[in-house]
């Protein structure tokens, strides 16, 4: 409900801050395609955020008619643990339907986190509620990793001591099934997964994403959670 949407608290919580600063403020905002200078943007830092945030609206997010029931989203080298490579499933949930898979399909990842693994191996993935349910237990906790968490496990409910995710997270990476199991995420053997099989089969409800993580999906008309009126 944040990520592509430009008005958001966290916006309005930066430009509060930035207006404590009291010195005269000139911002440059550039809009990358590639390696390539798509946009330039010069003014105040709110003015200059506004205009170059509608051209990364037209130039970085893809858009689609209908959610997909199943999405094989294909992490690139460059993701070589969890930690990035959950970009994968982020970056795509708003085109998630209800009760969807994703698959992140790495065979090259093998570790959830180098830097935090300790920390995610002990509170696991799960929904915001199933954290802030339970504030007490979790919030001695590094918040950047129960963030991290919620972003990779996407969006549910925890009522009654019971997690119930909005769609499900599959992990085809190297990661180990007891891993996965231990973690709260499912597991597929990556060698099962061949990638022709999801191709050219958007109209039947399944999305091939052969390099994703960088560019945001959304829909056109969004439904209400993921940012729509």
């Amino acid at each position: 409900m944040v990520i592509g949407n430009k008005w958001t608290p966290v916006r309005k919580v930066v430009d509060r801050a930035g207006a404590m600063v009291s010195v005269e403020k000139l911002c440059f905002c550039m809009v990358v395609e590639g390696k390539n200078l798509a946009g330039l943007f010069a003014g105040t830092p709110e003015s200059a955020w506004d205009a170059a945030s509608e051209l990364s609206r037209q130039r970085h997010i893809t858009y689609k008619e209908r959610p997909f029931h199943t999405i094989l989203s294909c992490a690139p080298p460059m993701y070589d643990e969890l930690w990035t490579g959950g970009k994968c499933m982020y970056k795509l949930e708003p085109v998630l339907a209800d009760g969807g898979k994703l698959i992140i399909y790495a065979p090259h990842i093998t570790e959830v986190c180098v830097s935090h693994g300790k920390v995610i191996l002990e509170v696991g993935y799960h929904c915001r509620d199933y954290f802030l349910k339970q504030w007490d237990r979790f919030k001695g906790y590094p918040w950047g990793v129960l963030a991290h968490s919620t972003h990779v496990y996407g969006l549910g409910t925890f009522e009654n001591g019971i997690e119930t995710p909005r769609a499900r997270v599959t992990l085809a990476t190297g990661i180990p099934p007891a891993t996965c199991k231990h973690i709260n995420l499912a597991y597929r053997d990556p060698g099962t997964i061949r990638l022709e099989d999801y191709a050219h089969r958007e109209a039947e409800g399944i999305l091939l994403v052969p390099k994703a993580g960088e560019m945001l999906f959304q829909l056109k008309n969004p439904p209400k959670w993921a940012g729509g009126r």
